[in-house]
């Protein structure tokens, strides 16, 4: 089994556990592949020996060539790791190094009993979808999708017009500081600090969470995700960022922007014995009394 690791760095505490995940790797006789940066890193703070110098550094270097790829640290890492795969459907299996994690949802006390499920077959795989971005601009080009959300929002003090069409009937123009549209997964991320619903995944919809709307009527709304959106925006200002996941560039002119489902799918590892509503309750501490008495 050939398995790439994504991430950045490794902090101390996180570590032995690293360290544990590379001698289970080692027991089962994978072949490991890391990325470059998390192995010059992993060198330099721990000053660690690897038993080979197996690294890859962009996308190309594993089209097609990993059965797993392992992302280790938060959402936001296992964000990226998605530029890592793509259409490839190499599942992806997220290892929380940090503390909240709904994609990253393998703690760090349970990574030797997750490897030895994996490599004994003891798992599901979810399939997530994605949005993708179709505009004349170029924006984000180099991969102009995202497993989270695509997001518009201002720059400055002053609000931002955001008119959105469906299937290229007018919807609504939202006077905001911005607009996030999400998959069912990122339900859980941007948009719901903005007072978003969650979303479980799997439910086949877009996700339109409006931020800090100047009309108060104007609320989040869940549309099926057969339908294509159109968003055109205009600054007073002049300025405002489009992103996408991790991904942002700003923008000083108005044009159009295609949002739509993308014609592919993520693989996420499901270990068996985990829920989805079991790791909502156990994130957002649902029914826990914090009040300590």
């Amino acid at each position: 089994m050939k398995i790439a690791v994504y991430g950045k760095y490794i902090a101390n505490d996180f570590f032995p556990y690293f360290q544990l995940i590379c001698e289970r790797f080692e027991h089962y006789g994978a072949d490991v592949v890391l990325y470059k940066e998390l192995y010059d890193n992993v060198i330099r703070d721990h000053n660690y020996v690897f038993n080979h110098n197996n690294v890859f550094s962009e996308y190309s270097d594993l089209e097609n060539n990993v059965d797993f790829l392992l992302s280790i640290g938060g959402d936001g890492t296992f964000l990226e790791s998605v530029s890592f795969v793509r259409k490839s459907s190499v599942p992806v299996i997220g290892i929380n190094s940090g503390r909240l994690g709904f994609l990253a949802n393998i703690s760090k006390e349970n990574v030797a009993e997750s490897i030895d499920a994996i490599f004994s077959n003891n798992f599901t795989l979810e399939k997530r979808s994605l949005i993708e971005l179709e505009n004349p601009e170029g924006i984000l080009k180099e991969f102009p999708f995202a497993l989270n959300e695509f997001a518009v929002q201002k720059i400055g003090t002053g609000m931002i017009s955001i008119e959105v069409t469906i299937d290229r009937k007018h919807l609504n123009t939202y006077w905001a500081d911005g607009l996030i549209i999400s998959t069912p997964t990122g339900s859980t991320g941007y948009s719901m600090s903005v007072g978003g619903p969650i979303v479980s995944p799997g439910s086949k919809n877009f996700i339109l969470s409006p931020i800090a709307p100047h009309n108060l009527t104007v609320r989040p709304l869940v549309i099926p995700d057969l339908h294509e959106l159109t968003v055109e925006v205009s600054a007073r200002r002049g300025k405002y960022w489009v992103s996408m996941d991790y991904k942002s560039e700003i923008f000083d002119k108005q044009f159009q922007l295609k949002i739509r489902k993308a014609d592919f799918f993520i693989q996420v590892l499901k270990l068996q014995g985990m829920d989805y509503f079991e790791t909502l309750r156990s994130k957002l501490m649902w029914g826990a009394d914090k009040r300590g008495y």
